[in-house]
């Protein structure tokens, strides 16, 4: 009875630490351009977080549990140890990206601390990865090559579509977060309490309400720090190009989580946002932007002038809509985090054998 109790309180203690975690990760991601177009602001954007990532795990997370409880090692693995160390080591992978102030993979992290488990007990399907990191590739470049054709031949229409309408603008921004938020919760719950349920510590029902208070918290407390990477550092993001990568990346993540693959909503946004950057800077002319800041700006004067003025601003160059050095350096925390993350777990288990 008290090895049962203590457990489960370890259990919880290590969930909470990966939901935090997540929390701070995913806001980063789904809010950054809400927050900073003053469409709301950041104690609401974790309400809306919140609610948000509720939907798409109840929608969606027992489809990606299972994935990553069940399809990655036999079940007889996921042992009451087993789960709090692919937690532990889970929390720790996050919360190295959260110091480096980048939105890491939650989904790839947790995956490589269970594929460290399989690794260790010599018990890892490697079809199931295959499936589940091809998924996430082809879901990079899908993201990468939509939002660079938008970027390069389409952003105008975007633009001239917005011009004018900062409150239509903002209500879309928020409802795209929302989206965002969903799509994240249907893996990220699982991350957080995935190992939870699979040992049997937790029923699916309380291990989802952990989930959900660990990741509101964890947006409030953590998510500003990577709200300046997504959509300021990587590239100039406007309302327009926003728009366009919360619409690519919401819908590529949520047709993931319907085939109840763990996915990957930090690597699919950044492409997106990399994607339109680049598709943008290709273009030998640049059309006019109203940018996130436009928003914060619109006062009377703009709004009677039908939004010229935010048209009127010289375009941004190249240089101040991709770049390289920060791209070179998510990437590279995206390889290091699961990798570490797998090394940990193979090293934690093989400690414990």
């Amino acid at each position: 009875m008290v090895g049962s109790t203590l457990a489960l309180a370890g259990g919880v203690v290590a969930s909470s630490f990966v939901a935090l975690n997540v929390g701070g990760s995913s806001m980063g991601v789904a809010f950054g351009p809400v927050t900073g177009s003053d469409a709301v602001g950041t104690r609401r954007a974790a309400m809306l977080m919140a609610l948000s990532v509720a939907l798409g795990g109840v929608t969606f997370g027992g489809r990606v549990t299972e994935t990553l409880g069940e399809q990655f090692v036999a079940p007889a693995v996921f042992t009451v140890e087993a789960a709090l160390v692919v937690l532990a080591v889970t929390g720790v992978g996050i919360l190295v990206g959260n110091y480096r102030r980048v939105s890491v993979s939650t989904s790839a992290t947790a995956v490589g601390a269970v594929s460290g488990l399989g690794l260790a007990a010599n018990a890892l399907r490697w079809g199931t990865v295959a499936r589940v990191v091809g998924s996430w590739v082809a879901a990079a470049i899908v993201a990468f090559w939509l939002t660079a054709i938008v970027g390069r031949y389409g952003y105008d229409r975007v633009v001239a579509a917005l011009r004018g309408r900062p409150g239509w603008s903002r209500a879309a921004l928020v409802v795209g977060g929302c989206a965002m938020g969903a799509a994240a919760g249907g893996s990220n719950v699982a991350n957080a309490v995935g190992a939870l349920v699979g040992a049997d510590l937790v029923r699916m029902g309380p291990a989802t309400g952990l989930g959900v208070a660990g990741i509101a918290v964890g947006a409030a407390v953590l998510g500003p720090r990577t709200l300046e990477t997504v959509g300021e550092g990587i590239t100039n993001l406007s309302v327009a190009g926003a728009l366009v990568v919360q619409t690519v990346a919401a819908s590529i993540i949520t047709a993931l989580n319907v085939v109840g693959i763990p996915a990957s909503l930090a690597v699919t946004t950044t492409m997106a946002v990399v994607g339109l950057g680049w598709g943008r800077a290709s273009r030998a002319v640049d059309g006019p932007d109203e940018g996130v800041g436009g928003l914060r700006e619109a006062g009377p004067s703009s709004a009677s002038d039908g939004g010229r003025a935010g048209a009127d601003r010289s375009a941004p160059a190249g240089a101040a809509l991709y770049d390289p050095a920060v791209t070179r350096r998510i990437v590279l925390t995206w390889v290091a985090t699961p990798a570490v993350a797998c090394g940990l777990a193979v090293a934690a288990f093989g400690a414990l054998a």
